[in-house]
């Protein structure tokens, strides 16, 4: 069994539609006190974090929203409202790893596994922005003055992306990637658009466009789910 900590846009799609399912049994083991894995190493870091599972899942389901795949069996657990495990079963930076070698010759995920500090942080930029536009500029700075080696960045931000993002955030965070594409959309009235709508919009635009700086953005999945 395995519940993946990095966001799932670096996920293939098997391994996308894997983790749903465990963490579906996961969830059914901890909601029904029920024998079978439950004293898997998975299964035990969970217990207590019912909020912070129910967000991966929305997390999931997000990612499999904007490749094109409709998930229809929500989680609503509440324990430990705000709280993720402490403890990971591999560190994300090994995460990293694991699916580099898994992924050899098979098929990759959305966003590409990251080869130094400098894409990984491109790929979570707007994600840390809809956080705190502080932190988007001191950990652009840090990375470009080499503050991080890989391993010590990946768990940074996989951190911060549990952070829930306020709405204000999110929009900021989509409003900057929106303009990449501002100027083909044809689009007039952006501005007076909910936030939902405008993500829909960039996701749209980034698939059909192929904008791998923006299709490669763990923003385009992961401020879905938090936009309830």
């Amino acid at each position: 069994m395995r519940i993946w900590d990095i966001n799932p846009g670096y996920l293939n799609r098997q391994s996308l539609l894997g983790e749903h399912c465990e963490l579906h049994a996961i969830a059914s083991i901890l909601t029904n006190s029920k024998i079978g894995y439950s004293r898997h190493p998975e299964t035990i870091r969970w217990k207590g974090y019912g909020w912070a599972l129910t967000q991966r899942h929305r997390l999931l389901a997000a990612e499999l929203l904007l490749r094109g795949l409709c998930e229809k069996s929500p989680v609503n657990m509440q324990s430990g409202e705000g709280r993720w495990p402490a403890v990971y079963i591999d560190e994300p930076g090994r995460q990293f790893e694991l699916l580099k070698k898994k992924y050899e010759e098979i098929e990759k995920g959305r966003i590409s596994l990251p080869k130094n500090e400098e894409q990984l942080w491109a790929q979570h930029k707007y994600s840390v922005l809809a956080r705190s536009p502080s932190l988007y500029k001191k950990i652009g700075r840090d990375v470009s003055a080499r503050q991080y080696d890989l391993f010590k960045l990946a768990a940074l931000l996989t951190e911060l992306l549990r952070i829930p993002p306020k709405e204000g955030g999110i929009r900021n965070a989509v409003q900057h990637m929106w303009g990449y594409f501002s100027g083909i959309s044809g689009k007039k009235d952006v501005h007076a658009w909910p936030s939902r709508r405008l993500l829909q919009e960039t996701q749209k635009l980034a698939m059909s466009e192929g904008s791998s700086y923006i299709t490669g953005s763990t923003a385009l999945s992961e401020l879905a789910a938090w936009l309830i």
